[in-house]
């Protein structure tokens, strides 16, 4: 691990804990539907109402996905976990108590590595376990009444729970967006922070170097990778004021408010001894075979680190290029089915990191939706290593074709070939590859530019860039600038 960086003299320790919804289409102990957005209370059964003599049932998909992310993280599938009662009583709460797991969790270890700047980090999970979601508290302050709705009661949730391996705000950010790619990627999550399906919960200590751990305040969740930042950067400060007035760190809950840009405590925090666990006697044992483990394993994706791996063997990338296209399923589709079409994978690459991704944050849209499909990407970046047309000819028909807004999507190699040289044609973007009439030109801008020749004749070279633009201005962008560099330096001696 590299040496911690110190704020004001003081190391920053963070553990984080995620909530993951699972994509199930029921609850974890019920039928119940999990859609979000429904009518309050339209969703709730009577297992989620905890209504006397109901019973919980485990959902065989929540179990299949909490396998599928132990693989995907290189963690141990417990043979046999336990169902826990964790009691607290909250009005959200029917039952006066969450199922939950405690002394043996369904994924045990495991680790999650990430690039932060060229410096590869990794963060120790120590588990990760199925538990069941609580309701949801409404208050309308301006009647001065609250509500409760319990559709989400039940809804089935990875709780993801790290070492406290993070050293900074930037290090935490990058953890949970690797995080959420992971979890997104294998399918067992949407990822929608703003629908509360991936919550994350920061516990934040400072101390000074080779001292104990701090005691921790935990943030609680923080639902967007911006407000995190924000968040643990505000405690840190608060937390090492705190400190240096004389004040003792008090363990607590506290809420980020993205207003203010400041923490506020919301409760003490609770031991894991208040919460009073004992295993739940109505679920057994949740028992997973080597058979199933070794099926689930079989239908897995390949993952992320592998592709990047495979993308820089296979596809000669860099490795920081290989981890960017693989920073979603989509994205790495997106590329490949570029550097199929045009046979250039370096070049496809460049355009989909520069260009593509441009024009994707202005719109403010996902790859999925890009007007301009992979083979037509394909079919431009052919003509430009063909040298047909020049990179800001390229450009230009990139442009014409975005703005046509999905209009030529699914077309061959063949007809997107068609479509690019029609392109060309018609805005007259062709390069000049003609040597004969090139020189000509070239000679002419010699004749008309003495001053510049003589300055690079005594080792000037910006007067060389000079007469290249000339000459690409007498040919009014259609030479080959390579050409005209090669014959250029030739003729000037």
């Amino acid at each position: 691990m590299s040496t911690p960086k110190l704020i004001q003299g003081y190391e920053v320790v963070i553990g984080f804990e995620t909530h993951a919804q699972l994509s199930t289409q029921s609850k974890i102990f019920s039928r119940a539907p999990t859609a979000f957005g429904a009518e309050p209370n339209t969703q709730a059964c009577a297992v989620d109402l905890a209504l006397p003599g109901t019973l919980p049932v485990m959902n065989r998909g929540a179990v299949e996905r909490a396998i599928r992310f132990g693989l995907a993280i290189g963690a141990r599938v417990a043979p046999r976990s336990i169902f826990a009662r964790k009691n607290y009583f909250y009005p959200d709460l029917p039952k006066g108590y969450q199922i939950s797991q405690y002394e043996i969790p369904v994924v045990q270890g495991g680790e999650v590595s990430f690039y932060l700047g060229d410096e590869k980090k990794t963060v120790r999970l120590v588990r990760a376990h199925l538990e069941e979601d609580a309701g949801k508290s409404l208050h309308e302050d301006f009647i001065g009444q609250s509500g409760i709705d319990l559709n989400r009661a039940g809804t089935p949730l990875l709780e993801i729970v790290t070492e406290p391996d993070i050293r900074s705000s930037e290090e935490a950010v990058a953890y949970a967006r690797e995080l959420h790619k992971i979890v997104t990627w294998i399918g067992i999550c949407d990822g929608n922070m703003q629908e509360g399906s991936f919550r994350c919960d920061a516990n934040v200590s400072v101390r000074k170097p080779g001292q104990p751990l701090g005691t921790r305040r935990e943030i609680k969740n923080l639902n967007s990778f911006k407000f995190m930042q924000q968040a643990i950067d505000y405690e840190v400060r608060w937390q090492i004021e705190q400190i240096e007035d004389g004040h003792a760190i008090q363990q607590a809950t506290v809420l980020f408010d993205p207003d203010t840009g400041e923490t506020r405590a919301m409760r003490t925090k609770e031991d894991a001894a208040d919460y009073r666990y004992f295993p739940d006697p109505d679920l057994p044992p949740l028992v997973i075979s080597k058979e199933w483990i070794e099926r689930v394993k079989s239908q897995m994706p390949e993952l992320p680190r592998a592709m990047a791996a495979r993308f820089v063997a296979d596809y000669g990338l860099p490795e920081y290029d290989a981890t960017t296209l693989t920073q979603s399923k989509a994205m790495a589709a997106y590329f490949e089915a570029t550097a199929q079409a045009c046979k250039q994978p370096k070049l496809a690459s460049n355009w989909i990191m520069g260009e593509v991704s441009r024009r994707l944050n202005a719109a403010e849209i996902s790859i999925e939706k890009a007007p301009v499909d992979a083979v037509m990407l394909g079919a431009v970046i052919t003509r430009v290593s063909e040298g047909v047309i020049s990179n800001n000819a390229a450009k230009q028909v990139f442009d014409a074709l975005w703005s046509e807004e999905g209009i030529l999507t699914r077309r061959s190699e063949d007809e997107a070939l068609v479509k690019i040289d029609s392109y060309i044609e018609i805005k007259g973007l062709k390069q000049m590859n003609d040597s004969g009439a090139l020189e000509q030109i070239i000679d002419e801008v010699i004749a008309a530019n003495a001053d510049n020749v003589a300055q690079f004749k005594a080792g000037k070279e910006k007067a060389f860039n000079a007469l290249v633009g000339q000459v690409m201005k007498a040919s009014k962008g259609k030479a080959n600038p390579q050409q005209v560099n090669d014959l250029l330096r030739s003729k000037l001696g």
